[in-house]
């Protein structure tokens, strides 16, 4: 078991920067991929971005892509989502997802995920 539990939502002015935190616990050693994901009322959720667990490597959705940033702190378990530059069209509730299967690919779909915070409401106001 894995748990993830995301902090640092709020109300932000377009243009604006907010950082999410993701801390996760558990058997965190069977992660291999923490993911971050978006879901605004009545859409689908959303890829965003995605880190190996190790830290060296990520990869983000064009949408926030020079953007936002995904690191991880290894000392503290969090995953963190600096997003800067931020729209309108950015309001959702975003959440952290850890992937612990095998992989050729970044997973970039949610259901290639296995663990999920609850989510924190980001809203970005024009």
């Amino acid at each position: 078991q894995v748990q993830l539990v995301e902090s640092g939502g709020g109300l932000v002015q377009a243009g604006g920067s907010l950082r999410l935190s993701c801390a996760v616990s558990g058997r965190t050693y069977i992660t291999i991929h923490m993911g971050w994901f978006r879901q605004a009322p009545g859409k689908e959720r959303e890829f965003v971005g995605v880190i190996s667990w190790s830290g060296e490597s990520t990869y983000y959705a064009d949408s926030v892509k020079g953007r936002f940033t995904i690191s991880r702190d290894g000392a503290k378990n969090t995953v963190d989502l600096q997003m800067n530059s931020l729209k309108p069209e950015d309001t959702a509730v975003y959440y952290c997802a850890a992937r612990y299967r095998s992989y050729n690919r970044w997973p970039v779909q949610a259901n290639e995920y296995d663990y999920w915070g609850q989510g924190t409401q980001v809203t970005v106001s024009s």
